[in-house]
């Protein structure tokens, strides 16, 4: 990497076939965003969506949109879309609720599907909401948590064990797990398989399909630019769909939801994870997200990632040998998402003086420092800045001050 500079990174980004995804893309003057793994930056045809939503379908169609405006439909539709992105059938996924309470819903049905079968298996690092949940499933039916280190999986699956639940890219390190091999050894010893997308979808190839995977779930906010709180989605493989016993049975995913009956009757195929009315304003954002998704090539993207991985491993190596930091993201292509994690012992300080600079990552506690790499908009010689950037405020001291050792309350 020594001999490479600034000139180098430019024109990587005028050879960069994905680089017109930039200008459809708002994004601030002077800021490198870094955090688009937490939440992606909002299309530009997003507040026009959303203004003809507003101001035609809404206000004008009135409650006719939900028919005319094909409102109704749209959590099939994007569903539709979505699977798209993660290899599923068309009539696999489907948007709705938030990802816990998608992942309550699953995990909740999953369970009976495993009679006599009391563990669900995760690992000691998994998210901790998607844990959260699966306390409290386990708690309600009967069963227990068991946690594991990742490595110690193959070892923990044993008769007792009703579902394992993964997240596919680990939030804190950019871990990417062996979908298809580790799907595969758990379903030959008798469990069900669940993967948690949130830090995958939109960023790296998913074939759930090809892995033989039972259930997953997954954000929209992130990778697929839908904007903050964006409805999550679920995915049921087409085998257990009518199967499932969905523990929340709200009237959208009645069979006939517009005939009222007094007795709910679940419908067919996946549309029986709905519940309740859909959040029409956050799907028509969450969808203009997902068809600027479909545009791109998901091989482009990959490799996009890839190389700018390795180029921002390869700089921060250089510039800040001697500075206390180490990249705990795998270096091994294979083995890790769209995203760079570093530890630092004053992690929270200095990602406050990057952010004073210009430079919007995030922290994550105790002591990681976490860029996302969104090549949709993310370009090279930003890469190189915020390295810059990065190496000044270490030479200068400037983390150490007073304003960015504070922590609010939410962080």
């Amino acid at each position: 990497m020594t001999g490479l500079t600034r000139r180098d990174f430019e024109a990587l980004d005028r050879a960069d076939t994905l680089r017109p995804f930039r200008e459809r893309f708002v994004l601030p003057e002077g800021v490198i965003y870094l955090d688009g793994n937490s939440l992606g930056a909002m299309p530009k045809e997003t507040a026009a969506r959303l203004q003809q939503v507003a101001a035609q379908e809404w206000a004008e169609g009135l409650v006719r949109s939900w028919s005319r405006a094909g409102w109704i439909d749209l959590p099939l539709r994007i569903g539709a879309k979505i699977g798209r992105l993660i290899g599923a059938e068309a009539d696999e996924t489907i948007v709705a609720d938030s990802t816990s309470v998608n992942l309550f819903k699953l995990l909740a049905a999953a369970l009976p599907l495993r009679p006599g079968r009391k563990i669900i298996l995760s690992e000691c690092t998994n998210f901790p909401t998607d844990l959260y949940i699966a306390e409290g499933v386990a708690a309600l039916l009967g069963c227990r948590l068991e946690l594991v280190e990742p490595e110690a999986l193959d070892h923990a699956l044993c008769d007792d064990v009703a579902i394992v639940m993964l997240t596919h890219v680990n939030y804190r390190t950019g871990r990417m797990h062996d979908m298809a091999g580790i799907t595969r050894r758990v379903q030959a010893a008798g469990a069900l398989m669940l993967w948690d997308l949130c830090h995958s979808a939109g960023a790296v190839p998913i074939d759930l399909t090809g892995a033989g995977a039972d259930f997953a779930v997954g954000c929209g906010y992130k990778y697929l630019n839908g904007g903050p709180g964006a409805p999550s989605f679920l995915y049921i493989a087409r085998r257990w769909q009518d199967r499932m016993i969905l523990p929340l049975t709200g009237w959208l995913g009645h069979a006939a939801p517009f005939a009222f009956e007094a007795q709910f009757r679940p419908a067919a195929g996946v549309q029986r994870a709905l519940v309740g009315t859909p959040p029409i304003l956050s799907l028509a954002a969450l969808e203009t997200g997902v068809d600027l998704m479909l545009e791109a090539p998901m091989p482009a993207l990959r490799a996009k990632s890839l190389r700018q991985f390795e180029l921002l491993a390869a700089l921060m190596d250089e510039a800040l040998a001697g500075c206390g930091f180490d990249i705990v993201t795998p270096r091994d292509p294979d083995r890790r998402g769209s995203q760079i994690c570093l530890v630092h012992q004053h992690a929270w300080p200095i990602a406050q003086a990057l952010i004073a600079r210009g430079v919007i990552g995030d922290f994550r506690a105790p002591d990681i420092l976490r860029f996302g790499l969104t090549p949709l908009y993310l370009g090279y010689a930003e890469l190189w800045d915020a390295v810059a950037i990065l190496k000044d405020i270490m030479a200068a001291g400037a983390w150490d001050r007073p304003e960015h050792h504070a922590r609010a309350k939410v962080t």
